[in-house]
């Protein structure tokens, strides 16, 4: 498998497999490269809607360009535990920050998110969270906030009563309810311009179908979250699957 820079033409390919509608895998695949490898080339770079070949590869070379005379950042990784590869920690964290941003999350929302999700102790203070990822503890501030207003993230106080932020085992739990009752709202909405615009008009009638759908996908939500719940608190080494290494 090829390793390296996307080159031109192979970026020009990528924008004609997205212009044809084609899913990150397939046009991976064509280009005989990890599907990871386009993910992050067209999220960093628009998104599937806005990709251009030509900006896109300019702006990688503006980038390589602005890091070469930074090579600290690159000279001191984080020390890895449990004799991990560094490298492919790093390339798995870009993986998941670019997922969560095609599923709408800010860059830096998704990039805390990621470090919290892969750090073994799930909780860091804000100068962990800048430190390791090299930027102002006021972008972390701003992108915490929003983190805990959407139940992804909850704060906690440690022995040295300083702020750590934490992801634990009921965060994806509170934040799928947080979800549904989001879903509450607007079908409340909805359901009440039914009557401002009257029952038997057709602008009615689509408010009260969306309401009913909403109402339904919400419920089932919930239940299946509180059904589900317990598989979030599932610890290594409690199923017939797993085996001793």
């Amino acid at each position: 498998m090829p390793g390296g820079r996307l080159t031109q033409q192979e970026r020009q390919q990528i924008a004609l497999g997205l212009a044809d509608s084609l899913p990150y895998a397939e046009i991976a695949r064509r280009l005989d490269r990890p599907t990871s490898t386009v993910t992050r080339e067209v999220m960093r770079n628009g998104g599937p809607t806005a990709y251009r070949a030509d900006l896109a590869h300019r702006a990688t070379e503006r980038r390589a360009h602005r890091r070469r005379p930074v090579s600290a950042r690159g000279a001191e990784p984080v020390p890895q535990p449990h004799g991990r590869d560094a490298e492919a920690v790093a390339e798995y964290e870009e993986t998941f920050t670019t997922v969560l941003m095609a599923s709408g999350l800010s860059k830096m929302s998704a990039r805390v998110l990621t470090c919290l999700f892969t750090t073994d102790a799930g909780s860091l203070t804000a100068s962990q969270l800048a430190q390791r990822l090299q930027v102002s503890p006021a972008s972390i501030s701003k992108a915490i906030a929003f983190l805990e207003s959407q139940s992804l993230v909850r704060r906690e106080r440690d022995e040295r009563r300083r702020d750590r932020y934490v992801v634990d085992d009921e965060l994806f739990y509170q934040a799928t309810i947080a979800s549904a009752r989001a879903n509450d709202q607007l079908v409340e909405t909805a359901r009440r311009g039914v009557a401002v615009l009257g029952p038997h008009t057709p602008a009615a009638a689509r408010l009260e179908n969306i309401a009913r759908f909403l109402d339904f996908i919400s419920e089932s939500i919930t239940r299946a979250a509180e059904q589900a719940r317990e598989v979030l608190h599932t610890k290594r080494g409690t199923t017939s699957d797993d085996t001793t290494e």
